[in-house]
This record gives C-alpha cells, structure tokens and sequence, in this order.
C-alpha cells in the first residue's frame, strides 16, 4: 500500500482555497504614477499588512487545531497508542534515563529494552531498569526486557512477542525525543502507517551521475543540511509498523543481515531499504529537537562515512536496484514553529 504522503499537499490545497491562491481576484489600483518614494512606501505598507495578514491567520489556524493528546484521553496510558523498542548496550546510566522519560509519555503502551549482551542483567540490574519508569510519578507504561542470546545489531528488528501495537518507535539509549515531539511524530505516522517517519534524516548519491557504473556514496546530515533532500530517516529514532520487524527478520536477504553481523553496521540502512522496497516511496522527516546524551558511538569512529557507502552499494546489488527514494517534503508542526 502506498503510504499517504499527500497530506502536506492537502493542507497546501485547502489553504490555497481558503486565501483565494488561484482565484484569479486581483486588487485595482488606481492609475497614478506616484514619485519613488511614494511607491516605496506603499510597496511598505503592503508588505506589512500582507504579513499581517498571514500571521493571523496562521494563529487563527493554530488556535482552533484540535489538540492531539485528546486522542489519548480515553486511558490513563492512552489505549491505541505505540510501542517505544530501546536498543542498547553496557549504557546503563543512559538507559534508566531513557526509560524514566519514555515510559512516562502519553501514548506510549509498553516500553521494550533490547538486550544483546553476552552476559543477563543482573538481579539488581534488571530491578533498577524496570522500576526506573516510577521516577516521574504519575501513571507509567509497562517496561519489559528482551534478552537476545546472541550479539547482533540486527537484534532491534526481531519481532518481539506480545507486541501488540501496530507502530513501533525504535530508538537508541542515548536519544531522548521530549514527549510532545513524540506525540507529534505519532500522528504524522498515522497518516502514512507503511512509511518510516523519523527525526534523523540521511541521503543517497551517485558518486559519478553521469557514469555508466551506479556507484553510491553516503550523505551524512551536512548533506541534508545543504540540499533539503533526503532519502533515509534512521531508526535510531523513528516510527515504523511492526510488520517490518517480521518482514526484515523472516523474509529479508538473509545475505543482508550476515552483512550486518560481519560488518557490524548498517543494520538501519537495511531496515531503509527494505521499507522502501516494499512501498516504493520515501520516508517522512520529522522536524524538531532531539537530545543526545551519551558521548559516543559507532558513527564517531575513523571510515564511518566510507563504511556506510559500501553498505549503500553492496545493498543495492543483493536487491538489484536501488530501492531508495528522494524527497524534499518535511513534517512540521506549525503550533511550535514561527516558520513553516
């Protein structure tokens, strides 16, 4: 199914209907020739009250947008919500950290730690976790581990039994998303449910557009930055169906995920291709302000980025074409943003 990707089109459209763009009204000036000065200041004037004009209206259409959480209100833990899937590892501090904030956010029905250490958390490991989600007071969502007997980033994408929200937020222990952001984030899922939605945007490119030879290179954030384009949102902090989680271990190149344990890496550039593979579309970036709270990671190692372009190649081939789509469209929430 083709995820609903139209939505920011439909809200261009209905506003275009609602200023009159496209109407064909034009204003009637009189037929004067005024001196420089006197066109200057109307050109002036006009664009104040034009902004004016706009500003208000956007506020209008703020004030009067239903408030999402109203959504949740039907439980204390907000029934039909998501699923928060942390991956981590030997980051203790950072994971209570992570759990305390995540289990506390409205919406979020059960939080799940992916253990992959060779080693079981220990008694008062496992007792500190899962009580952590009490820091906050109030109601918190059920935290539950899931040991791994093996040490494999493609660990994040095995389908965890009891699972029964259908949108999955994947993330790593060292990125805390503030609640309403997340909130915000949810909602663009829901209206394009087969499509990635995430807060870390990545892209493709030819090394060489006008060869023969389809060589990739990797496009770190910088990229992005610079040319508003993207491909991938990567699920260090992103929104995606649990469908995937079966698809990618059951019925994906198994040749990818031994790529991955060999390499240990790319397991969310897997996870980019696989989607898009299946929907032929592109993913959906989310902007707003994400915390990292640890100091490291593998994408702060020497050859990350030339890593990540062997990835991109070697993935492309096992698949036989590159499955990853360009877009330059953005979800942004405009109650919390002067510009949008």
């Amino acid at each position: 199914m083709v995820p609903k990707l139209l939505l920011l089109q439909k809200l261009q459209a209905a506003a275009d209907r609602r200023y009159g763009v496209g109407s064909g009204r034009r204003y009637q000036l009189p037929h004067r020739h005024p001196s420089a000065a006197g066109r200057f200041t109307a050109c002036f004037v006009a664009c104040l009250l034009a902004l004016a004009a706009v500003t208000t209206f956007a506020l209008a259409l703020t004030l009067h947008r239903p408030d999402p959480a109203a959504a949740y209100a039907a439980s204390p833990r907000g029934g039909g919500g998501y699923a928060v899937v942390i991956n981590t590892w030997k980051r203790y501090d950072l994971l209570r950290r992570s759990v305390a904030h995540y289990s506390g956010c409205a919406g979020v029905d059960v939080v799940y730690i992916v253990w992959s250490e060779p080693e079981e958390p220990t008694e008062d490991l496992r007792r500190s976790i899962l009580n952590c989600s009490r820091w906050g007071g109030g109601a918190a969502a059920e935290v539950r581990l899931v040991i791994n007997t093996e040490d494999s980033l493609n660990n994040r994408f095995i389908p965890i039994q009891g699972l029964t929200t259908d949108a999955v937020f994947s993330v790593d222990d060292d990125l805390i998303v503030p609640c309403s952001t997340l909130r915000f984030a949810f909602g663009v899922w829901q209206s394009a449910p087969s499509a990635m939605v995430g807060f870390v945007p990545r892209m493709h490119w030819l090394a060489d557009p006008g060869s023969d030879t389809k060589e990739y290179r990797y496009g770190s954030w910088w990229s992005v930055w610079w040319t508003g384009t993207y491909s991938m949102v990567l699920s260090k902090a992103s929104f995606f169906h649990r469908q995937y989680l079966d698809l990618y271990t059951n019925h994906m190149l198994p040749s990818i995920r031994d790529y991955v344990n060999e390499n240990r890496n790319c397991e969310d550039i897997a996870m980019s291709f696989l989607v898009a593979n299946v929907t032929g579309a592109p993913p959906v970036w989310v902007q707003g302000r994400i915390f990292e709270i640890g100091s490291s990671g593998i994408s702060s190692l020497k050859g990350h980025g030339l890593q990540r372009s062997r990835c991109l190649n070697t993935f492309s081939a096992m698949y036989g074409h590159m499955p990853l789509v360009a877009t330059t469209v953005k979800a942004v929430d405009s109650r919390t943003s002067w510009f949008w």
